[in-house]
């Protein structure tokens, strides 16, 4: 028997089998440790049901006139910046800051708003060509490739979450490819959460404001920080009444 196919090991698995008990921290010499790493999602492995990813929003910590957020999510994503210059309207907009005022009380709170992530997504049951679409894991988004870009999908959204991409697009970001004629919108960061960061750049700007408002993870699992806190604390969905369950949630209004 060879020495690469010592008893029954391959060189190939030996590495494979070692590279797992490093991402789970094992000593593999005297003095030398590897410790525990986020695990990337293979571009092969399916997004799992077992996941509900999920945002939550204290608007007592969002700040009016604070906007770290958007420019966050245009940086990362590479929208909103040279486009459309004639015509506001026309504009994309993945997130926006909205101000809602109580009429009864006269409160008011600050807020971001995007696509919600819906259980239930109206874009998706409207969508002639399956272009609109929801994961295992509850992340809405269009696939480019089939988009016709008939904008039903922007009529059906309760939250104005969509836009349509009006203009030849250039200097894209590698991280959400977009094409003229397509709709689109907030992807929940995506590749960084299949690459294993578990957060998005909206999440990562507002932490790095100090504000600390945006809680982005795991609705699923009990453990994890905003599922214990929505179990613990009073939230709200955007248009709850629509029975939608969006993977969006807020706090304090």
């Amino acid at each position: 028997m060879s020495d690469n196919n010592h008893a029954g090991v391959t060189r190939r698995d030996f590495l494979g089998l070692g590279l797992k008990s490093a991402a789970a921290g094992v000593a593999l010499a005297p003095g030398v440790m590897l410790f525990s790493v986020a695990e990337a999602k293979p571009a092969e492995e399916a997004a799992s049901s077992k996941v509900r990813w999920g945002m939550l929003i204290d608007t007592s910590k969002c700040a009016t006139g604070c906007d770290a957020c958007v420019t966050a999510c245009q940086t990362e994503n590479g929208w909103g910046s040279n486009e459309v210059k004639s015509n506001e309207l026309q504009k994309a907009q993945w997130i926006r800051k909205v101000e809602l005022r109580n009429t009864d009380t006269g409160a008011t709170s600050s807020l971001p708003m995007m696509c919600q992530h819906c259980e239930k997504p109206p874009c998706v049951d409207v969508c002639p060509t399956g272009a609109s679409m929801k994961r295992a894991d509850g992340i809405v988004l269009v696939d480019r490739h089939i988009c016709i870009g008939c904008r039903y999908c922007m009529m059906a959204c309760p939250y104005k979450a969509r836009s349509f991409v009006h203009e030849t697009l250039e200097n894209q970001s590698v991280n959400a490819p977009r094409g003229k004629g397509c709709v689109e919108s907030c992807t929940f960061c995506v590749h960084k959460l299949d690459k294993g960061d578990g957060t998005t750049s909206c999440a990562d700007a507002c932490n790095a404001e100090g504000n600390r408002a945006i809680i982005v993870g795991d609705l699923k699992d009990p453990n994890s920080e905003i599922a214990q806190t929505v179990a613990k604390y009073a939230t709200t969905q955007i248009r709850a009444d629509l029975g939608l369950n969006t993977g969006m949630r807020y706090q304090g209004i």
